[in-house]
């Protein structure tokens, strides 16, 4: 199992970039495959981007295509979103997630609850 602490939200004008990372406890964590996930204010948590255990193959939400980049470090235990040309719909808490059975991203099946680690997750703001 591991342990997924977020960092680096913030704030940044429409049209900005930001990245934010996920470090992981553990010798485990290059044996997962992860997620990144937002939820909005009201709305339910979504799924943004996923990555394979080896960061051989990866995944993403038609809403953040072409503008976001997930990218993993196995040898440093963390994983990171570059997020570009952001839009103030962007604006939410982003966590990471850890997924144990290595299913979701055989299967195609980004639901939250096939995630079985979370972190406490990060503020993202875009102004417009």
């Amino acid at each position: 199992q591991v342990q997924l602490v977020e960092s680096g939200g913030g704030l940044v004008q429409a049209g900005g970039s930001l990245s934010v990372s996920c470090a992981a406890s553990g010798r485990t964590f290059r044996r997962y495959d992860m997620a990144w996930f937002r939820q909005a204010p009201g709305k339910e948590r979504e799924f943004v981007a996923a990555i394979t255990w080896s960061g051989g193959m990866t995944y993403y939400a038609d809403s953040v295509k072409d503008r976001f980049t997930i990218s993993r470090d196995n040898s440093k235990n963390t994983m990171s979103l570059q997020m570009n040309s952001l839009k103030p719909e962007d604006t939410a808490v982003y966590y990471c997630a850890a997924d144990y059975s290595g299913l979701t991203m055989r299967l195609g099946r980004f639901s939250p609850s096939n995630y079985d680690s979370w972190g406490q997750g990060t503020q993202v703001t875009v102004s417009s």
